[in-house]
């Protein structure tokens, strides 16, 4: 197996820690539903936070990103733009795949090292991950969990929370691997097209499942 293709548990991750994937579609709410696991004692580690994090000036993949993509994608203060770098790579799958090329791999060695340095007592690990089903990553873990809502609420909520057309929205969403593919993997579902309040209810009902 070759070093980008290592999984994201390893057998140096606490075997005592169990781990789930977790993931849905974009706009979704599983940042939401994230943070909640997270209060109710769980240790989260955010693949979109590692990819902030390996990218940042001095970070693993900071030189690898900039060398692809030149210098026109690093901001005055020496970071890189990820508006900038987002509209290079959007609807175009070579410049997107290189991309991926560059970050999958560290994103995943970074994430591997945060479960496997991980001390303490946790009542369960969670990967929170947008492409865990999209790239295999799902059968690394104890159990998948997959946060799904209605397209509708998905485009509203990239209007709302990203200032996105109704048009941009639509085409983002259409790029994304189909949900119900996802939800035919899982072991649980958390339905977030309600509420908050019954989005929470469906949420802590699945973690007292899961840490049964």
């Amino acid at each position: 197996m070759q070093p980008d293709e290592r999984p994201v548990l390893s057998e140096l991750t606490p075997r005592s820690l169990r781990v789930a994937g977790l993931t849905g579609g974009i706009a979704s709410g599983k940042s939401t539903v994230a943070g909640w696991f997270a209060s109710w004692g769980a240790y989260v580690v955010d693949a979109d936070q590692v990819a902030r994090d390996v990218v940042a000036p001095g970070g693993p993949a900071f030189d690898a990103v900039v060398e692809r993509f030149g210098r026109a994608i690093v901001t005055a203060e020496g970071g890189i733009d990820r508006v900038e770098l987002g509209r290079i790579v959007f609807d175009r799958e070579s410049e997107l795949k290189a991309l991926e090329a560059i970050l999958h791999p560290v994103i995943r060695e970074e994430s591997r090292r945060r479960f496997e340095n991980y001390v303490g007592e946790a009542a369960l690990g969670v990967y929170e991950a947008s492409l865990l089903v999209e790239t295999g990553a799902w059968k690394d873990f104890d159990c998948l969990i997959v946060v799904a809502c209605a397209a509708e609420t998905q485009i509203a909520r990239l209007i709302d929370r990203d200032g996105l057309s109704e048009e941009d929205a639509r085409k983002r969403l259409a790029s994304q691997f189909p949900l119900e593919k996802k939800v035919e993997l899982t072991d649980h579902v958390i339905d977030t097209s309600g509420t908050l309040e019954e989005t929470e209810a469906r949420a802590r009902s699945v973690w007292d499942a899961v840490i049964d």
